[in-house]
């Protein structure tokens, strides 16, 4: 640590038998409301009771645990000062909020986190008055939370009231509403966006940076070198302090002048990377800038968040905070991603209980399938945002690092920038989740598609997730990209089928093209030396039968070949048919199955106006339904 940077307080890492002590204050907390029974040294002991019970729960269902833990006084503290659920905190992602949910009425049912029936791994607004704003997406919680801020200003008083109010920086009513977001979310356009109207409007607004110099991969971007200066800068930190003691020291008729003293002094002393600002950034913006603090300190917190809390008509407040992931527990602050998602695990050794697979993942299928082709093509760019492990991008980078780029939290960004690489007649891949894709639709549309520029999309975690739930799940992307114009959307149904997905991709130039692949492992099959590529808009019939036809779209091929068994044992011939592509669709195929089968059963893994409603549309475009199909 240098002289310049901020003091961290580190705590004992827990021990086996620090484990097995009971939690006797936590306990004692059903709601929030119950921590106001607390001094200040009982509430650094839940916190650490917290701290333990997060461990506990996450070691037995598995989950998000590194964020958890980087949180838990800054959590503690927050519902022991504030009064939620009166007073609004949003969690930003959502995937830290572990202590939240046992301190919030939900501690008996910690251990079903992200089972079935059991709670979400993030927060959901049908599971708790106290989760004011589901979120699992990033960088929602600003905007989230100055709509909350609005909607209470306008609804606390009469329209000239509240006119008055919003142009004044009043709240017009006495509850407070608390953002909490990560300084890899806060990397988002969207979050920018936010502050921007948040610092105009003037309304009153908490906004805590959770700041640990660590998102899921690294932090990445100018944004986390802007914060590190900021960090580092021990003038302007003794410039604040120093002001903030002689302040003190003043008469109240002078505490405004020495107020305007601080500010002046601050601009003076103030150089970070070698350039004076006028203030930090987030001050510019029109928000009151407090830090960077210790996120770990209890009665740092806890001081701070009073005194904002009991200081009417003050604006927007950003709060800086420094914590570390993975805090407190010795195997998450030495793993390289602070045991970030974990599988069940051995809270003793941090030892996580992975079923050891016998075929590799989808994604690493395709991360490999893609560095063989880069090896031919020096043209082909690979593209995440900030799933670089996730999407198999580190493999691709490792062996081309002048070739791959995480441009962080930002797939708007992500989408475009390829389309300017596509531009100039480069072979971008943008390897990013289904789920996540939507996030940059716009672009897809209009800076790809409708400019029909060759971008390859990724689509990794299509389909079903499992334990991630709802907002992980690619649920929408044959549907949402199928209705765009010149964009080939394919589907592989195998590890196989997958490598020579990417090869087709690689070799397709002609607009944009898409392919989807599941989280999970592959089937073993042996893998060709290369991939193939396909004839775009051709499937494939698997076996063939004269009485139910089963035409697939992706991964549940293996489900078809199972289910044909079951089908064939009660006296039916079935066929079955990989359909490959969904745009376009191989219409011969599909005439073909609906004229020889009195059945036919599309399956995929996507919603209403998928894959189905293609081929529906296709048969009665045909007259294909007036028959006895």
């Amino acid at each position: 640590m240098t002289s310049a940077e901020p003091k961290i307080v580190t705590q004992n890492t827990p021990k086996a038998e620090k484990q097995a002590e009971t939690t006797p204050l936590l306990d004692r907390v059903n709601t929030p409301g119950d921590l106001k029974q607390f001094n200040d040294d009982e509430l650094r002991q839940v916190a650490d009771e917290l701290r333990t019970a997060t461990i506990n729960a996450v070691s037995k269902t598995g989950g998000h645990l590194g964020a958890g833990l980087g949180v838990v006084e800054l959590t503690t503290a927050i519902h022991a000062v504030f009064d939620t659920p009166q007073d609004k905190l949003i969690w930003d992602v959502g995937h830290q909020c572990y202590p939240h949910k046992i301190l919030t009425g939900r501690k008996d049912r910690i251990e079903t986190l992200r089972q079935g029936g059991g709670l979400s791994g993030f927060t959901k607004r049908s599971e708790s008055e106290y989760d004011p704003f589901g979120a699992a997406h990033s960088s929602t919680s600003i905007s989230a939370g100055l709509g909350m801020a609005i909607a209470r200003d306008l609804q606390n008083s009469s329209p000239d009231e509240a006119e008055s109010s919003l142009r004044d920086g009043g709240n017009s009513g006495d509850s407070h509403v608390i953002c909490v977001i990560g300084d890899g979310a806060i990397s988002a356009g969207m979050a920018y966006e936010a502050l921007n109207n948040a610092g105009a409007l003037k309304s009153n607004l908490i906004v805590i940076l959770n700041d640990n110099n660590m998102s899921i991969a690294p932090p990445v971007g100018a944004m986390s070198g802007y914060l590190a200066n900021l960090v580092s800068s021990k003038p302007y930190l003794g410039a604040r302090d120093m002001a903030k003691k002689m302040a003190e020291l003043l008469p109240p008729p002078l505490k405004s002048a020495a107020a305007k003293a601080e500010e002046s002094a601050r601009a003076a002393l103030t150089n970070i990377g070698g350039a004076s600002y006028d203030g930090t950034l987030f001050e510019e913006m029109g928000f009151y800038y407090v830090g960077p603090i210790d996120g770990h300190n209890m009665d740092d917190l806890l001081a701070i968040l009073r005194n904002i809390k009991n200081r009417p008509n003050y604006g927007p407040v950003l709060i800086h905070a420094l914590t570390k992931k993975g805090k407190g527990y010795k195997p998450a602050e030495t793993a390289c991603d602070k045991m970030h998602g974990v599988a069940k695990f051995d809270v003793v050794t941090g030892n996580q209980f992975k079923p050891k697979g016998t075929a590799p993942t989808y994604t690493k299928v395709f991360a490999q399938s893609l560095i063989a082709e880069a090896r031919k093509d020096e043209k082909i760019i690979g593209i995440t945002a900030a799933m670089p492990d996730g999407t198999g991008m580190d493999l691709f980078g490792a062996e081309f690092p002048d070739r791959m780029f995480d441009v962080g939290i930002a797939e708007q960004h992500a989408v475009t920038f390829a389309a300017g690489l596509a531009a100039e007649g480069m072979k971008p891949f943008a390897a990013i989740y289904s789920t996540f894709l939507q996030r940059a639709y716009d672009q897809v549309v209009h800076d790809v598609c409708i400019q029909n520029l060759p971008v390859r999309f990724a689509m990794d975690r299509a389909g079903l997730v499992g334990a991630d739930g709802q907002t992980h799940a690619g649920s929408f992307d044959i549907a949402y990209l199928g209705c765009l114009p010149n964009m080939t959307l394919m589907a592989a149904a195998d590890e196989v089928e997958l490598m020579h997905m990417v090869t087709t991709a690689a070799a397709y130039d002609d607009g944009p093209i898409a392919f989807r692949y599941p989280r999970g492992e592959g089937l073993g099959l042996e893998m060709p030396e290369a991939g193939t590529v396909l004839e775009i808009g051709k499937g494939r019939v698997i076996q063939e039968g004269n009485d139910i036809a089963l035409l697939s779209y992706g991964t549940r091929l293996n489900e078809c070949q199972k289910a044909a068994l079951v089908l064939e044992e009660r006296g039916h011939s079935v066929t079955i048919a990989d359909a490959r592509f969904a745009k376009p669709l191989d219409e011969d195929l599909v005439r073909t199955l609906a004229t020889n089968h009195h059945t036919l059963i599309t399956i995929e893994e996507g919603s209403i106006g998928g894959f189905g409603s293609y081929v529906l549309e296709c048969l009665n475009r045909n007259g294909l339904m007036d028959g006895n199909l």
